[in-house]
């Protein structure tokens, strides 16, 4: 029997010549990546005797990024307990001592943030030594990007928070939120908001407005009061973009409770009573359909996820006004044409 193989990753199988016939044998391909990422690696369940993890957050700007990742990570592992430690600014090789024996000192996983190459090869080489396992969370996004774009990247770390005219916006965004506040200032430049948050007491709408600030939208939040007027002005404004939030009058009676405790307010009002409170939301919510406002339902939602539906409307809404105004600009060029001719 004459036998033949062909293997290799760009073949991708393997050949057996027998008697004229060919048969395909898929070969099990070794592919180049850290041996911790391998799938028979990975752990089914918690190391045993281990009853805290230390996770090392390296970066070479604020840590934002990574916080973020880590912390989505984390939400997916239920009783995981865990010690971060933060080492942030990390810019230089001078710097790099005092965090390698902070892991010897508490071996775990290394995650960071490092786009100077030389720093991030010094890192790993080090940890290896250690036996102590790490992840770049930014190189496999620069890479794919690199190749996408055709060009390299500038590899210069904090360039996010450079104090440019996105860095201002935003904070011209804080501070807009900051004095437009549960209506304050309602009959001044709230024309110029690029979201009015309308709820009842206790819908998370200041929280709301903060965020969305720090994302660099102008965004105010007006009360809706049972009984009071909406005000005229404030209806009378066409270019922000309305969002209602609501809440379940159970959650509004928990949150208000605890409000007023703070306050060391102890007695029982009609802000509390369960019926009150019912027929508030109802008549908010008659109210917010009238006027034909998207409503978000705050009850089981984060700041954030409340925010991330509100980014998603905003952009609809810019979209609809960018088309409106270009519509009106062809008609008014085909209204002077028009005239032209006469």
């Amino acid at each position: 029997m004459n036998r033949k193989q062909t293997k290799g990753r760009d073949a991708g199988c393997q050949y057996d010549y027998e008697n004229n016939n060919i048969t395909l044998m898929p070969l099990r391909l070794e592919i180049d990546c850290p041996y911790w990422l391998k799938m028979d690696n990975h752990p089914k369940t918690p190391a045993e005797g281990m009853t805290k993890f230390h996770l090392h957050l390296i970066s070479d700007s604020t840590g934002g990024t990574l916080n973020s990742v880590v912390k989505a990570c984390l939400a997916q592992f239920e009783g995981v307990e865990t010690e971060q430690h933060f080492w942030p600014l990390i810019r230089s090789q001078r710097q790099l001592p005092a965090v390698l024996e902070g892991i010897r000192q508490n071996p775990g996983l290394v995650l960071y943030t490092l786009v100077d190459e030389g720093l991030a090869k010094t890192l790993e080489k080090h940890c290896l030594a250690m036996g102590v396992r790490t992840l770049s969370i930014l190189h496999p996004v620069l890479d794919l990007m690199s190749h996408s774009f055709g060009m390299q990247s500038r590899a210069e770390p904090g360039l996010q928070h450079q104090l440019n005219e996105e860095y201002f916006a935003r904070m011209d965004a804080v501070d807009y939120a900051l004095h437009h506040d549960d209506g304050q200032k309602s009959d001044r430049d709230l024309g110029k908001a690029d979201v009015i948050l309308v709820g009842v007491s206790r819908t998370s709408k200041t929280p709301t407005c903060i965020y969305l600030a720090n994302r660099g939208v102008k965004a105010a939040n007006v009360p809706y009061v049972p009984g009071v007027p909406f005000p005229e002005r404030v209806l009378d404004l066409k270019t922000p973009l309305f969002v209602a939030l609501t809440a379940s009058p159970d959650r509004l009676i928990d949150i208000r409770r605890n409000r007023l405790k703070q306050l060391g307010e102890r007695r029982e009002t009609d802000y509390l009573e369960p019926a009150h409170v019912e027929a508030e939301v109802a008549e908010a919510r008659k109210f917010y359909n009238r006027m034909g406002w998207p409503v978000i339902d705050v009850t089981r939602r984060s700041v954030e996820e409340t925010a991330a539906e509100i980014l998603s409307l905003l952009d609809h809404h810019r979209e609809a006004l960018a088309s409106n105004s270009g519509k009106e600009t062809t008609q008014q060029e085909k209204e002077s044409q028009c005239q032209k001719r006469n």
